[in-house]
Parts: C-alpha cells; structure tokens; sequence
C-alpha cells in the first residue's frame, strides 16, 4: 500500500511517529537521570519534553487516521485501524503522566512512574512495528517476500 501523504516522494507518517518516540525516549532518560541524582531541572525537561511528544503525537495520529480512513481494500484499513487504537493507547499513557507529574512543583516523578513510561514507550515501539506492517502490502496478503501481490 503507497502512501497517501508524502513529501518529495518520501513517506511522511513514519517521519511523524518516529518524532514523538524519540522525545518519549528523551524524556525517559532525563527522568533516570534525575532520578539518579542529576539536577532537578532535568525532571522539568523532561516533563517539557513528555508534552512536546503529546502534541507530536496528535499530529501523527492525524496523519495515520487520514491513511487508514483511505485504505483499500477493508483488509488494510483494518490494520490501520488497529494502529491508530495502539497509537492512541500511547498518547494515554504519556497524558496521564503528564498530569500525575503536574502534582509536584518541579515535575519530579517516582519510580512507578518511570516504569509506567518504559511500558509506554515499549507499547509505542511495538506501534511503530506493527505501522510499518501496515504500510507492507506483503504482510497485509499474508505472503512471503517475493510472492507476487496484486494491485491494491
């Protein structure tokens, strides 16, 4: 299945779901290290960072709903379905953190919440597996590399 939304060519949704993964993962790391002993203000960047993913992530959720709301044929815009589900999962999780942190003057977190955004981030990564499934219209006919695929 080709993109619908490109830019010169390239595919633009794996651009916009690898954007709020990689500020996911930042703010992961600043919260280690903060919780490691590092300054503070490192919490604070990384709920900064968590709210940067947040609205990264409403773009590509966008972007992803517009692809699968296209889809041909029902089998493709099923799975894109199911994808835009398990991206939404982590655009919650990250939003609950984010409002459970607003309860301490500088954003500081536990280490629950840590491995509440390590689950997070996993579940957004098998989200960023199974997107590029998506967009693989081998998998979609349930065949190998090389079979041939009619057009779709």
């Amino acid at each position: 299945m080709r993109s619908r939304i490109t830019l010169g060519g390239e595919a633009v949704r794996p651009l916009l779901l690898m954007f709020p993964l990689g500020l996911f993962g930042l703010a992961i790391i600043c919260d280690l290290a903060s919780l490691l002993g590092a300054p503070r203000i490192l919490a604070t960047t990384g709920h900064c960072t968590l709210i940067a993913g947040l609205v990264g992530g409403v773009s590509a959720l966008s972007a992803v709903w517009f692809e699968a709301a296209a889809a041909r044929p029902a089998a493709a815009a099923r799975a894109g379905f199911l994808g835009i589900l398990l991206d939404l999962g982590v655009l919650i999780v990250f939003a609950v953190i984010v409002m459970l942190r607003l309860r301490t003057p500088d954003r500081h977190l536990d280490p629950g919440i840590l491995a509440v955004e390590l689950l997070g981030l996993t579940l957004g990564v098998h989200s960023c597996w199974y997107g590029g499934r998506f967009g693989d219209r081998r998998a979609l006919a349930g065949g190998r590399p090389g079979s041939a695929v009619g057009p779709g």
